[in-house]
């Protein structure tokens, strides 16, 4: 018997990490929509520097997304075979990313919001 099939183990086989990917793909969804909607209402201010913080948000979230499917993989078989959690901080730094481009271009609408007035 494994550590993993023991009883005391620290985790529920399959739905811990199950949980946490489900989790990450409603924050990289959220930070794709709303980076695509800051866009969508930042293009008639800020033109094509809308376009390009839209379209680095929207990347940057689908990139947080596949690390977070890559890192669900890797720690579902880390538990399963080892008992012990094996996972990185790839889709944290990305979604961090995401949110910060996203809060440069709402900032940058405010601003040129505020210089046409």
């Amino acid at each position: 018997m494994t550590r993993a099939d023991d009883e005391h183990g620290v985790y529920d086989p399959g739905l811990q990490t199950e949980r946490t990917l489900l989790a990450w793909r409603r924050t990289c969804l959220a930070f794709g929509i709303a980076s695509l909607v800051a866009m969508r209402f930042t293009v008639e201010a800020a033109g094509v520097i809308a376009v390009f913080a839209g379209v680095i948000g929207a990347g940057l979230a689908v990139a947080a997304y596949v690390a977070a499917a890559i890192g669900y993989r890797r720690a579902n078989t880390s538990l399963h075979t080892t008992g012990e959690l094996n996972h990185g901080a790839v889709p944290i730094a990305l979604a961090t990313a995401a949110a910060l481009v996203l809060g440069a271009a709402c900032a940058g609408y405010l601003v040129l919001g505020a210089l046409t007035r």
